[in-house]
């Protein structure tokens, strides 16, 4: 039987204000453990919740970044369970009246067409603490340095159908939350975790399945990989002749397996009412227009900009627009090295690479825009080859030297152009070639006379001891052989 994939998301993400959602306590990373957890945070007897107004002004940027409705009043209740890293017994949050309501994101899918993905709501809550089981031998300690961060929740439609639709909503929700700056986006910290729900239901039937949950990923991998591994574990229980539990599953990405968590709850096991300690909270319009003149340029208009600013194609444009660091890193290097596309290659490819192998983020990179910049000119006025950038950017990045024109001196990487020396090299080169030299005039396929330049290109570029034009040696070759 063929069936249908239907996934719908729920997407924590952290904002990133100074203190948290209710008290005054440090949402700093890093801090000991319960050292930035107030009598507030800990539920202490006579303590009263004060609404952090910047988590409020937070979520409505997201809400008019999402093209969502605004909730003009939106309220706070109390979901109850009990779990030994949250305190109160009860966690703060919105289910009613949340304060962005309706909206959508549109994303961009690998065989070039366009996704609407609908956002159902997104709601501001606080998290939960944190339990710790590796140092504790038979018992799980309690961190509540997390408890009561402010985190909105955003809810889609079930709109996705595969793995590559999720991970690319995901990715563009990363990309619109750093870029607005309501996020870090650190996911490896807890920045943003995923909850993805997953039915099956026969190719073309418009009743949908019944759904499981897994919880807390914590990166575009493992949820592509949860994602792949849950669909097939269905669809062998459907074939089977079984049925699918509605349950919160696990998924452990490094052995790729999964495990029930818990039967899935509903609304009504959580006992949700308002909470009595907080007033519902009223949105006007001058608050609304204050939080959209703090907007900044969003990634889908940024990717335009890099086409019409830059000249950039389709494919460039939106890697180095989605990532706002990497935007910027982009546009210093840019500055400092006039040509935008040789600046893209340099990104996309050597820097990311060094970025990924290293596993730091663009901001802990140890080369700068601007050196890059010096770089990829050095690079467009022929000074130095390919190749021999590829040292002076190791160098850069080694930190042995901070000055690109600095280092290719003292490695004498500095390119040979003048036409006369070169000229001189291949007439030396194709006198001791005379075989290769006659195979090559006597070739008549225009194809494969290209290929052959190439076989002497090895023995120009000893005889320059790497430092000879190759684009220039090309054009000498092919004049001097009558290619």
């Amino acid at each position: 039987m063929q069936w249908d994939i239907v996934i719908g998301l729920e997407i924590h993400v952290q904002l990133a204000t100074q203190t948290k959602i209710f008290s005054g306590s440090s949402t700093a990373y890093g801090a000991e453990p319960n050292t930035q957890a107030n009598a507030v945070d800990l539920a202490m007897p006579g303590t009263l919740p004060v609404p952090n107004e910047q988590a409020f002004r937070y979520a409505v940027m997201f809400g008019l970044a999402t093209n969502a409705e605004i909730g003009r009043r939106s309220v706070f209740e109390r979901k109850n369970y009990f779990y030994p890293d949250l305190p109160k017994g009860y966690q703060t949050t919105q289910l009613a009246q949340p304060i962005v309501g309706p909206g959508y994101v549109d994303i961009d899918l690998a065989d070039g067409s366009t996704k609407r993905v609908r956002i159902h709501h997104a709601h501001l809550e606080e998290d939960a603490g944190k339990s710790l089981h590796e140092d504790y031998h038979g018992m799980s300690g309690i961190d509540l340095n997390r408890a009561g961060t402010p985190l909105i929740e955003v809810v889609t439609e079930p709109d996705m159908n595969s793995a590559d639709e999720a991970v690319a909503f995901a990715k563009k929700l990363h990309s619109l939350v750093t870029s607005l700056g309501i996020c870090d986006g650190d996911m490896s910290q807890g920045s943003m975790r995923f909850d993805v729900n997953i039915s099956l239901k026969p190719k073309g039937s418009d009743t949908l399945g019944t759904r499981t949950e897994t919880k807390n990923l914590n990166s575009f991998r493992f949820m592509e990989q949860a994602i792949a591994h849950e669909v097939e574990r269905q669809m062998d229980i459907l074939e089977d002749g079984g049925r699918i539990v509605q349950e919160t599953r696990l998924y452990n990405g490094d052995r790729d397996e999964s495990r029930s968590m818990r039967t899935k709850e509903e609304a009504n096991d959580y006992r949700y009412f308002p909470c009595p300690d907080l007033l519902p909270v009223e949105i006007d319009d001058a608050f609304i227009e204050d939080a959209r003149a703090r907007l900044p340029e969003l990634p889908d208009a940024r990717k335009a900009r890099f086409k019409e600013q830059y000249g950039l194609n389709d494919y460039d444009a939106g890697v180095l627009s989605g990532d706002a660091k990497l935007s910027a890193f982009f546009e210093e290097t840019v500055e400092h090295g006039k040509d935008a596309k040789l600046a893209a290659n340099w990104i996309q490819g050597e820097f990311s690479a060094r970025l990924n192998a290293d596993e730091k983020s663009v901001a802990e990179a140890p080369i700068s825009g601007a050196q890059l910049g010096a770089l990829v000119t050095r690079i467009a006025d022929n000074t130095v080859s390919s190749a021999g950038a590829k040292k002076v950017f190791e160098a850069l990045w080694s930190g042995d030297n901070d000055d690109v024109d600095a280092i290719i001196d003292a490695k004498g990487l500095k390119q040979v152009s003048d036409t006369g020396a070169l000229e001189a090299m291949v007439d030396e080169v194709l006198a001791g070639m005379p075989d290769q030299v006659a195979q090559y005039q006597n070739e008549e396929d225009p194809k494969k006379r290209k290929k052959m330049l190439g076989g002497f290109m090895g023995p120009l570029m000893k005889a320059s001891k790497g430092q000879g034009n190759p684009k220039l040696f090309n054009e000498i070759l092919v004049r001097k052989l009558g290619g």
